[in-house]
């Protein structure tokens, strides 16, 4: 399970350095790939299969545009004997990802966002976070 937030800076060869935690649950070698919002996200193997079976479950058209969408964008990588990851520049350029960088824990995932956009995009969901947290049966 990813959990937290971390700054991370991408260096000149488009390379990031996961914290080490992360690097040992998602394996040897794992996925980078466009992410649901404007990030790229990083799956373990295994998630980055669910996720290929859960989009083929879907009716075909929406499958089809998953696959263009997040599949035809994901390429497999392993960190460096120095832990740095590559992500590739059209992935790098779509999710607007310069220098500043938060890498993200999202359970089963990890997201890597433009550290400003992230802000943006925590603020524009305020609302919903409000509205989820009421619905907690918890709280």
């Amino acid at each position: 399970m990813f959990t937290g937030t971390s700054l991370h800076s991408i260096d000149a060869k488009g390379r990031i350095v996961l914290p080490a935690r992360f690097r040992a649950e998602l394996g040897e070698s794992f996925f980078i790939a466009k992410g649901f919002y404007d990030c790229v996200q990083v799956l373990s193997t295994e998630e980055f299969e669910k996720l290929r079976a859960n989009i083929k479950a879907l009716p075909a058209q929406l499958a089809l545009s998953l696959q263009y969408g997040i599949i035809s964008t994901a390429v497999e990588v392993s960190p460096n004997s120095q832990g740095r990851v590559p992500i590739p520049q059209s992935l790098r350029d779509e999710a607007g990802l310069d220098k500043n960088v938060s890498v993200v824990g999202m359970d089963n995932r990890l997201e890597i966002w433009d550290t400003d956009k992230l802000d943006e995009f925590k603020r524009a969901n305020r609302p919903n976070m409000a509205e989820a947290l009421s619905m907690l049966s918890m709280l």
